[in-house]
């Protein structure tokens, strides 16, 4: 909702200039992050990823078994944040992107906006955990301008996003080479924090957040 809520005032206030739409979309989506893992990671570890919560449970941070329910959750309230920022605009509840992001580029793009996100999710929560949703929320800002793809950097919002046809969106036929790659990004990360910290497991179960399933 805060991507694609964002990238449409941005687009309709910033009279067709890009950058200033990129700005709009780009602060929004930082701080909604930051707010929302606050909120949500003491109750679930704020896992809005299905990368992070694929990696996680590689490393024993949640059960395998968990991963589906995390996984439909994350897919389906993308979905409902286009629903909501398209009602919110006044637009049609779904639409196909015709937003092409296609070329090596681009996937090469997502890899290490994923590799990156993951990599400063792993490399804060162990000594640093409290720092984690400013430094995801900092990434994610700076990933928009030094990335080509804009960082979408997480395969349910590359889902949602492929059905608003707005300044955020991205043509269904290019999600795939998206989501493959953030997933090699997100298992090149944990591989490499798995190597330069043997211990990680012992934190995987605080990632992003400190938090109890049961709370």
């Amino acid at each position: 909702m805060a991507v694609v809520g964002s990238g449409i005032m941005g687009e309709r206030l910033s009279g067709g200039n890009a950058a200033i739409a990129l700005l709009a979309n780009t602060l929004a989506t930082g701080a909604a992050l930051v707010a929302l893992i606050l909120t949500f990671g003491p109750i679930s570890g704020a896992h809005l990823n299905p990368a992070v919560t694929l990696t996680d449970a590689w490393q024993r941070g949640i059960r395998w078994i968990e991963v589906p329910g995390y996984v439909v959750a994350q897919v389906l309230g993308a979905y409902l944040g286009v629903v909501c920022a398209h009602l919110m605009f006044g637009l049609p509840l779904l639409s196909a992107s015709h937003h092409s992001r296609g070329g090596r580029s681009m996937i090469f793009s997502e890899f290490i906006a994923t590799f990156g996100l993951i990599s400063v999710i792993w490399g804060c929560s162990r000594l640093r955990p409290s720092s984690v949703p400013f430094a995801v929320g900092a990434y994610i800002t700076a990933a928009y301008w030094f990335t080509a793809s804009t960082s979408f950097a997480n395969p349910a919002v590359t889902l949602a996003r492929t059905m608003t046809d707005t300044f955020s969106g991205i043509q269904p036929v290019h999600a795939p080479g998206f989501i493959a790659a953030q997933i090699m990004g997100a298992i090149a990360a944990t591989a490499m924090f798995r190597w330069l910290i043997p211990a990680l497991p012992t934190v995987a179960k605080d990632i992003l957040v400190s938090h109890s399933t049961n709370a």
